[in-house]
């Protein structure tokens, strides 16, 4: 027969709900941290740098007028795409790397 404490719940189900309830309020300092957290990206050899903070926004696009030709635009285009997929890819590195830490590895879906 299962004990139960003063809340109606057995006891490992009273501590599994303080783990879920410690969890949450971690993730959620976690996603304030991510706010604050920028990353920066190149391609072209630094020709397209972007900035891009931990909750996939971006903050600055910055591009070397070296590149800047207007017989070319579809390299400039290529390599605007190339900067902020991998600022995109980086920022999702970032964000599971630190969810990693407070879920113990543990594969939830978030």
């Amino acid at each position: 027969m299962a004990k139960f404490n003063g809340g109606g719940m057995p006891g490992n189900m009273n501590n599994l709900m303080k783990q879920a309830q410690k969890m949450q309020r971690q993730m959620e300092e976690m996603q304030e941290e991510m706010e604050s957290k920028t990353l920066e990206t190149t391609s072209g050899g630094g020709a397209v740098k972007i900035v891009i903070s931990g909750k996939k926004e971006i903050k600055s696009i910055e591009l070397s007028p070296d590149i800047v030709d207007p017989d070319d635009v579809e390299m400039l285009q290529d390599l605007i795409i190339a900067a902020v997929n991998e600022a995109v890819r980086q920022a999702d590195e970032m964000t599971n790397r630190e969810m990693g830490k407070i879920t113990g590895g543990m594969n939830l879906p978030f």
